[in-house]
C-alpha cells in the first residue's frame, strides 16, 4: 500500500473510532436509563488510567531512549496536551453538550494547528490557506452561536472547553511533527502516556471511582465503556494517529476532524440527540475553509 492510500485509510479509520468516542464518554456518565454513574472527572481519568497502564511495558522498555531533559519535557508536553487535558475538557463539556456538537467543535484543531505551524514553527502560510482559514473561523464562530440552541443547558464555559481541548491538540501536533521526528510512533504514545499515568492514577484513587463501583450497580456497564474508550478510542488511537502525524503532514493529520463530526452525529442521533440546521450549515462553512486550506494537500500535492 502506498504511503499516500495509507496516509487515507488511518485517517478514515481514526475518525471513526474518535467520532463514537463521544457516546462511549456519555455512557461512561450515565446509563441507557438516565442513571447518574460517574463523574465527568473520574471518566477522564479512568480513561487515562486504563490507557495509561496497557502502555505502560512499552513505555518503561522505550524510556531509555530519552536522553536529554528536553525530549522528557517534549513528551510531557504531547502527554499533557495531546492526551491528559483534553480528557478532562471534553468530558466536562459533555455533561451538557450533545456528543454531536461536541464532534462539531472538534473543527478548530486543523486551525490551530495551522496558526501554530504558521507562527511557532515558521512554516509558511499560503494565501489560500489564510483566505480558507479565515472562513472557517468565520463558521466556528457561527456554530458557537448555534450551539446556544441546545436540546440541553450547555454554556459558554462547556464550549469554551473544547476549543480550549483542540488548541492542546494542535499543540501536541506540532510538538509531535517538528521536535519528536527522531521517535516511533509506539515510542512517543507510551511514553507521553507514561509520563501521565500518575497523576491519572492520583486522580482516579482521589476522586472515588472505586467507590462508585461499589455502590452503583449500573457502575459496571459504565466501566465497561470507559474501558473501550481507554483502549480503543485513546491508546490504540493516538498510536494511529501519531503513526498518521510521522508518515503525513500536521494539517493532513488534523483533519480527521472534519469527518469526526460525521459518525458523531450519527451516533448521537441513536440516542435521540438534538442537532440543528443552524449547527449543519456553520460546520459546512467550516468545512469549506478548512478544505481551502488544505486544498494542495488533499489532493496529495506537496
Amino acid at each position: 500500500m502506498s504511503k499516500n492510500m495509507l496516509s487515507w485509510v488511518l485517517l478514515l479509520a481514526l475518525a471513526s473510532i474518535w467520532g463514537s468516542s463521544f457516546i462511549l464518554m456519555k455512557r461512561g456518565m450515565t446509563a441507557f436509563d438516565g442513571t447518574a454513574l460517574f463523574s465527568d472527572v473520574q471518566v477522564a481519568s479512568l480513561r487515562m488510567s486504563i490507557a495509561g497502564l496497557v502502555l505502560l511495558p512499552f513505555a518503561l522498555r522505550f524510556f531509555k531512549k530519552i536522553k536529554t531533559i528536553k525530549q522528557f519535557l517534549l513528551l510531557m508536553t504531547v502527554g499533557l496536551s495531546g492526551n491528559f487535558f483534553p480528557s478532562f475538557l471534553f468530558t466536562y463539556a459533555e455533561t451538557e453538550l450533545s456528543s454531536g456538537y461536541a464532534g462539531m467543535l472538534n473543527s478548530f484543531t486543523p486551525i490551530f494547528s495551522i496558526l501554530i505551524g504558521a507562527f511557532v514553527f515558521k512554516q509558511k502560510l499560503t494565501s489560500i490557506q489564510f483566505f480558507g482559514t479565515t472562513i472557517a473561523v468565520t463558521g466556528i464562530v457561527l456554530l458557537m452561536i448555534a450551539g446556544q440552541d441546545l436540546s440541553k443547558s450547555g454554556t459558554w464555559w462547556h464550549i469554551s472547553a473544547i476549543v480550549l481541548a483542540t488548541l492542546f491538540y494542535a499543540i501536541s501536533l506540532n510538538t509531535i511533527k517538528y521536535t519528536l521526528s527522531n521517535f516511533k510512533s509506539i515510542e512517543i504514545t507510551s511514553l507521553a502516556f507514561g509520563i501521565v499515568l500518575l497523576p491519572s492514577l492520583i486522580i482516579t484513587t482521589a476522586t472515588g471511582s472505586f467507590t462508585v463501583l461499589k455502590t452503583v450497580p449500573q457502575a459496571w456497564e459504565g466501566l465497561g465503556f470507559i474501558v473501550i474508550l481507554g483502549l480503543l478510542g485513546t491508546a490504540f488511537a493516538v498510536f494511529i494517529f501519531n503513526k498518521l502525524i510521522s508518515i503525513s503532514s500536521v494539517i493532513f493529520a488534523s483533519s480527521v476532524t472534519y469527518f469526526m463530526p460525521i459518525v458523531a452525529v450519527i451516533m448521537g442521533l441513536f440516542i435521540k440527540e438534538v442537532i440543528t440546521i443552524y449547527q449543519i450549515g456553520a460546520m459546512l462553512i467550516i468545512l469549506a475553509g478548512v478544505f481551502l486550506a488544505n486544498y494542495y494537500r488533499l489532493i496529495f500535492k506537496k
